[in-house]
């Protein structure tokens, strides 16, 4: 592994929490749970030859199908504009930040090459995806230049700049090479701040993909867990043109907690 790789401190053993009280009774619910996500993964690689003909409308609503079928309420406050070049980037904390980001408008992920290797998620990723390799410095540019062309030619992509997933309680610096291609396409950036919480509003960091965790693991965490809920917020896009430089851009991008979030509208799903 390259030392230049973005990590993060977080661990399962040291961040995460695990469900308490997790019953008997709890684990045909949590089956149940993963094999409605896994359904709903196979209908999108069944329906992924369609393409551009799948109203951008039922992509979202089956993303968040995804998201509930693993037993998580979500919730989406703001808009992001449906059409025309747009660089969406939001932290990273969960797998389920995924469907969720194509929630708010399905766009082209960016994501690690490994990815492609994956059961179920590599073929369904594998059309539209833009992939880099992150063990090769030297590819960065021309990754840059794909996402820039795709942003000219009128779509959106989605980006986690962290380059690692956090736990949600702390979160990494945004990387500054995804903005250049904002910059290049001068397409507007639209950051997306993703929280988990249970019941009450309680900030957990059970859905957490981090470290050495496996994937299994998280997926079972997520799907035992009560009280579950994803909160989407999208917050104001940044313009073309009002920043000169990537390094202003990715600062302005990064999400930071504020007391009031001025929302456009919410969209609740029970």
């Amino acid at each position: 592994m390259s030392a230049w790789l973005p990590t993060a401190p977080c661990t399962p053993r040291a961040c995460v929490e695990t469900p308490a009280g997790v019953t008997a009774r709890a684990v045909p619910r949590a089956v149940l749970r993963l094999t409605g996500v896994v359904l709903l993964l196979l209908a999108g690689i069944v329906l992924s030859p369609l393409g551009a003909r799948i109203p951008a409308s039922l992509i979202r609503r089956w993303c968040r199908w995804i998201v509930r079928a693993a037993g998580v309420r979500v919730r989406i406050t703001g808009a992001a504009a449906p059409t025309g070049g747009l660089l969406l980037v939001a932290n990273h904390i969960s797998w389920l930040d995924v469907p969720l980001l194509a929630a708010v408008r399905p766009a082209r992920m960016l994501a690690k090459s490994e990815v492609r290797r994956w059961p179920v998620a590599g073929p369904l990723t594998a059309r539209g995806a833009l992939f880099i390799d992150r063990d090769r410095l030297r590819a960065l540019p021309d990754t840059v230049a794909r996402i820039a062309s795709a942003l000219r030619e009128g779509a959106a992509v989605a980006a986690f700049p962290e380059g690692s997933t956090w736990c949600g309680r702390a979160q990494g610096t945004f990387r500054r090479a995804v903005f250049q291609a904002a910059l290049d396409a001068g397409v507007p950036v639209q950051p997306v701040r993703i929280r988990y919480r249970l019941t009450g509003g309680t900030t957990t960091t059970a859905p957490a993909f981090v470290g050495d965790d496996t994937l299994l693991a998280s997926l079972w965490r997520v799907a035992t867990a009560r009280g579950l809920a994803a909160e989407v917020e999208i917050r104001a896009p940044i313009a073309p043109g009002t920043h000169s430089d990537r390094r202003s851009l990715a600062h302005s991008a990064q999400p930071q907690e504020t007391a009031a979030p001025a929302w456009t509208h919410t969209v609740l799903v029970a």
